[in-house]
């Protein structure tokens, strides 16, 4: 199934860490891509060579929204805030983002006559702790606010396709790692940080959890299929193959030698979930979804990335006194 030619499509959320790299794919694919953007967190100069247009808002600003859907066809929606442990701390800013952004969103497409809108979601933090793998069709226990706001998200998309006729997919993310992660709190780009930073790696339990760690050129090739996807559903998309952070750990120390690598572990934290992957049988039917790149060339191309384009001063010097060069 290949991504459908030609359409007019907003990124919300565009600067981020999969964004900049869904935004050249769409691009190359022959689709005209508008991206709009708070910069919170990513930047415009971040898109590189972007060539279609650029619009600075934020998701719950009505008048940028509808201002942004001018002459949209289809919206990819990636705007979020989307880590758990800030969630935990801060669930009234997660809510407003997540929650109240997207219904904003959903308003103004149906303002705007826009029906179709692919929304990333995620996956095991709306399942909860559950015994993997974690598929469409088990009941979700989210148990940290995060989770909740997806799946608040996700209700609300399925709503807005029975009583409205949007066609509205869920597109349930795993763990993301890849180029371009810079500014990610996740687990891969968190520990390549820290290693050019020359700090410790920070487990929080004993380090035999386990997740799905999907290539973020994968997840894009899966994003940019669901446009070609005529269905209202979920779909998870990840590797669908469980690995310990442990082992993630032992992969990583070659590829990054002879830079140390040094691990402290600590007391597990309230809300993360311990174990979980995903059964991507329903992707790969609907989206002829094919994670097709294995984790170690997955982690050795962003690694690659990161030492050539750190822009931390530490990161560089760190490299230079193991002599290391950049790669």
């Amino acid at each position: 199934m290949g991504a459908a030619m030609g359409k007019r499509i907003l990124v919300t959320g565009g600067c981020g860490f999969v964004g900049t790299n869904l935004v050249p794919m769409l691009e190359q694919a022959g689709h005209w891509v508008r991206v709009l953007d708070s910069e919170t967190l990513g930047r415009r100069e971040h898109l590189d060579s972007f060539s279609g247009e650029f619009v600075k808002g934020d998701i719950r600003d009505p008048d940028a929204l509808y201002a942004a859907l001018d002459g949209i066809e289809a919206v990819i929606h990636l705007a979020a805030d989307t880590r758990v442990i800030d969630s935990i701390n801060d669930p009234l800013h997660n809510f407003d983002v997540n929650v109240v952004g997207s219904f904003r969103l959903l308003q103004s497409m149906r303002a705007r006559r826009i029906d179709r809108m692919i929304n990333a979601s995620t996956g095991g933090a709306i399942i909860g702790d559950v015994t993997p793998p974690v598929h469409e069709g088990l009941v979700p226990q989210p148990i940290a606010p995060y989770g909740a706001s997806k799946l608040a998200v996700e209700g609300f998309c399925s709503a807005w396709s029975g009583s409205y006729g949007l066609r509205t997919l869920s597109l349930r993310f795993a763990n993301v790692y890849g180029p371009r992660s810079f500014h990610k709190g996740s687990v891969v780009a968190s520990f390549f940080k820290q290693i050019l930073r020359g700090r410790p790696l920070i487990i929080y339990g004993d380090g035999s959890q386990t997740r799905d760690f999907v290539f973020v050129d994968d997840l894009c090739r899966g994003i940019a299929r669901s446009l070609d996807c005529d269905v209202s559903s979920v779909i998870q998309l990840g590797s669908g193959v469980p690995v310990s952070i442990n082992t993630l750990i032992d992969m990583i120390r070659p590829l990054v030698a002879p830079l140390p690598v040094q691990v402290e572990y600590r007391e597990a934290r309230q809300g993360e979930i311990a174990h979980t992957w995903c059964d991507i049988t329903r992707a790969r039917a609907l989206l002829g979804f094919d994670p097709a790149t294995p984790l170690a060339r997955g982690l050795a191309q962003t690694w690659e990335w990161f030492c050539n384009r750190s822009d931390n001063a530490s990161s560089k010097s760190e490299l230079k006194r193991y002599n290391v060069a950049a790669l």
